[in-house]
């Protein structure tokens, strides 16, 4: 059985919750629309559901106009896409660029959510920022994600994950599902944990670099249907995947095909790889 990519999923807003695609053109910053907004406090800092977790339950959906979000509690808001004309400057952890902020009522709306000020941005030229130069190429750029254009993952290590968390048996947490991840990218057919070892691989017509495995942080043991705090998967993820003093779930992708669309089905070929970590 070969390689199949069985899941696309976008995020809007950065830390809110994603849907999911039959098909997507891929841009050289990511999928297209993915992580093209988010939220700031009032010094353009980055804010996300690792402070503020009920961002998980934010439902943005695309309009015509814009987005239209959802979140218990309050009315639905319709926020419009600035134009802009105006910019200010923010900073997604050590990178600093300018967005376009949303209309006022947009960041009223957030700031009720969260329960803190906040202020909704969008990345109208996408084209600012790089990823990591030490894992990257001159020419390639990142949205809002946290580091690269976009992230990889198996249900195969998925799999194995929530075996190790069943044989743990330290907690009463039950199996993780794949949204705890936020990938965009799910493949199925491939051995737990082989994606450490993939170095390019093409999906469809399309194809893309695995610069480097994603480091995780304490965003996955939020569950994104109650926005409740537990300890798996970075428990067990401590006690298995550790080295270099952080925990690891899932590959960094660059794409170098800008333009192409890949479809849920497409076949997945493994071009270049090395020996996974032991």
């Amino acid at each position: 059985m070969g390689l199949t990519l069985t899941g696309i999923n976008r995020y809007p807003i950065k830390s809110c919750r994603g849907h999911g695609l039959t098909h997507v053109v891929i841009e050289p910053w990511g999928l297209a629309g993915d992580r093209r907004w988010m939220l700031v406090d009032d010094e353009g800092r980055v804010v996300t559901a690792r402070e503020h977790p009920r961002l998980v339950l934010v439902i943005p959906e695309f309009d015509v106009d814009g987005l239209l979000v959802q979140a218990p509690d309050v009315d639905p808001l319709l926020v419009g896409t600035p134009d802009g004309s105006v910019l200010t400057d923010v900073r997604v952890f050590s990178s600093e660029l300018a967005a376009a902020p949303a209309a006022d009522e947009a960041h009223a709306w957030f700031s009720t959510v969260v329960g803190a000020p906040v202020r909704l941005v969008y990345l109208n030229d996408p084209a600012q920022r790089r990823p990591n130069p030490a894992y990257s190429r001159e020419q390639d750029r990142v949205s809002f994600a946290d580091g690269y254009p976009m992230l990889l993952a198996t249900e195969g290590s998925l799999a194995a994950l929530n075996d190790l968390i069943a044989a743990g048996a330290r907690s009463e947490e039950g199996p993780v599902p794949m949204t705890r991840f936020r990938p965009n990218l799910v493949v199925a057919g491939a051995p737990a944990w082989d994606e450490d070892g993939w170095r390019v691989l093409r999906i469809g017509t399309a194809s893309f670099r695995a610069v480097k495995a994603c480091d995780r942080c304490v965003l996955t043991t939020i569950d994104p249907s109650t926005a409740c705090k537990g300890k798996e998967p970075l428990a067990t993820l401590a006690r298995h995947r550790r080295w270099d003093g952080k925990t690891w779930f899932a590959i960094n992708l660059i794409p170098d095909s800008p333009g192409a669309t890949v479809h849920v089905g497409d076949s997945v070929k493994i071009v270049e790889s090395s020996p996974p970590r032991q």
